[in-house]
């Protein structure tokens, strides 16, 4: 069975002025179905680069990426984007949700962008979602009506909500408190657990220690592709903080 992702020598420079800014360099690596996965780097490390072209937002400047078994290099513009909306859910650190909408309207929206000819019912796959991310009493509520571990989760499910190949979460837990924090990533090792494709971009070495591998980047290069040896559970991370008295991650730097 061919990997979610392949990518062979991707790389992508920005023309500023005259001057060529190299922003990712020849990152070849692949992540099969099932994997968990953490690209981690410092601000300028070409993380948010790279999930922005395994995202399918944005072209290489070279390589190639293939994604779920398709070559998307010369792909159109809209072919671009309908393979973005069949194969790649999204999760963003901002949660992204339309406000006065309710939770269950939130996650049927991509299922309004699918031209894939699938069928879905929406109420119905929107309640599956939610329940799946343990909100299905919370179908009706707005999104100001939620916490921010809630609102997180709708975003989650409405990833979910189009059954895709990979599900992309671009720091989910950075507008979160500690705690709910360590609930989000433990909910997603347990979608993880159900064979569901995740890849994680942080800055946190704390956070990425809940995923199964963790991916580094240093100035545009991957230096480093591992697994993690002794993955962080919930009850490890709750002890953690209940020992510190103090936030996990403490001293982020916002990057």
């Amino acid at each position: 069975m061919h990997p979610v992702i392949d990518t062979r020598g991707l790389s992508k420079t920005y023309q500023m002025g005259r001057v060529e800014v190299p922003a990712l360099r020849d990152a070849t690596f692949t992540v099969e179905r099932g994997e968990f996965v953490a690209i981690m780097g410092a601000s300028g490390s070409g993380k948010s680069t790279l999930m922005n072209l395994l995202g399918c937002l944005d072209t290489p400047t070279a390589g190639e990426y293939h994604l779920d078994g398709i070559n998307t290099a010369g792909l159109s513009r809209n072919a671009y984007a309908d393979i973005r909306n069949r194969k790649i859910g999204f999760v963003f650190q901002g949660f992204n949700l339309l406000a006065r909408t309710s939770a269950l309207e939130n996650v049927e929206l991509p299922l309004l962008y699918d031209r894939s000819g699938r069928e879905f019912d929406p109420p119905k796959a929107a309640q599956s979602a939610l329940e799946l991310v343990g909100l299905g009493d919370r179908l009706t509520h707005e999104s100001n009506q939620l916490s921010g571990g809630e609102q997180q989760r709708v975003a989650i499910a409405r990833a979910l909500v189009n059954e895709p190949a990979l599900v992309l979460a671009d720091e989910p837990t950075g507008n979160l408190d500690s705690r709910t924090s360590v609930e989000i990533m433990f909910m997603l090792q347990g979608l993880n657990a159900q064979g569901i494709t995740i890849l994680l971009v942080t800055h946190e070495q704390d956070i990425s220690l809940f995923t199964k591998r963790i991916v580094r980047l240093h100035d545009g290069r991957i230096i480093k592709d591992e697994p993690v040896h002794h993955r962080t559970t919930r009850e490890e991370a709750m002890a953690q903080l209940d020992a510190r008295g103090q936030s996990l991650g403490e001293g982020r730097d916002g990057s």
